[in-house]
């Protein structure tokens, strides 16, 4: 196991009150396993200290406005890579078929393709198999940090880990498109943001897992996008 990828699949989680308690070893582990160092290791170390000290409902309603209501900052990959086609069901099952065959059964609630359960899942494989898979992400993860810096938000410092632990791959045939960053708190523009189109599934052929997701992301059109500042 790599237990920096799950100090930051923790830290990426919502914010509960056992996370807080855990500031200590999650330090600990990051600095022990080495994986992580300089500036970033010191980020992250801030984003811990101020999970600790901060009041958790503050801490939770932070974490709910940037990641649950901010459809340019969704932790979903493959709202990312597929928005609502019909290939986000595909890759989906894909994705989850990958887990389960590397060992990991997740619930009927969850989906297979948000980002701590993704990287949690990495911390389970040996580091060059995370490393390659984790590469595949790589430019939705940066520009997902890009968005994070221009908040000035100290979760940028787990976007920053992520792509220095990722294998480095040809970017070429993948874009970043320009887009609005919608405000959290303005309702009507949350709900014009998030209006679902309709999808509908056929029967495809699936490819082999862990190369179905390599393509997937590999191949994808249509990413993360650069939104302005506020």
């Amino acid at each position: 196991m790599t237990k920096t990828l799950k100090v930051l699949s923790e830290l990426l989680a919502y914010p509960s009150e056992d996370l807080q308690s855990a500031s200590a070893e999650l330090r600990a582990i990051l600095s022990e396993e080495g994986l992580v160092s300089g500036e970033t290791l010191g980020s992250l170390f801030g984003l811990i200290d101020e999970i600790a000290s901060g009041d958790i409902y503050d801490l939770q309603e932070r974490y709910v406005l940037l990641f649950d209501r901010t459809r340019s900052l969704s932790l979903h990959l493959f709202e990312h890579v597929h928005g609502e086609s019909r290939d986000r069901g595909q890759a989906m099952i894909d994705l989850k078929n990958l887990y389960e065959k590397n060992g990991l059964v997740i619930s009927a609630t969850e989906l297979p393709d948000f980002l701590p359960l993704f990287v949690e899942f990495l911390s389970t494989q040996k580091l060059a198999e995370a490393r390659e898979l984790l590469g595949q992400t790589a430019h939705i993860i940066s520009a997902l940090g890009d968005r994070l810096e221009k908040r000035q938000s100290a979760y940028v410092a787990i976007f920053l880990a992520l792509t220095a632990l990722a294998a480095t791959h040809d970017k070429a045939g993948e874009t970043v498109d320009d887009e609005d960053d919608t405000d959290p708190l303005d309702l009507e523009a949350l709900d014009a943001a998030w209006e679902e189109t309709p999808v509908t599934f056929g029967p495809e052929a699936a490819p082999g897992c862990r190369d179905g997701l390599v393509a997937r992301l590999r191949a994808a059109k249509r990413s993360v996008a650069s939104p302005r500042s506020n």
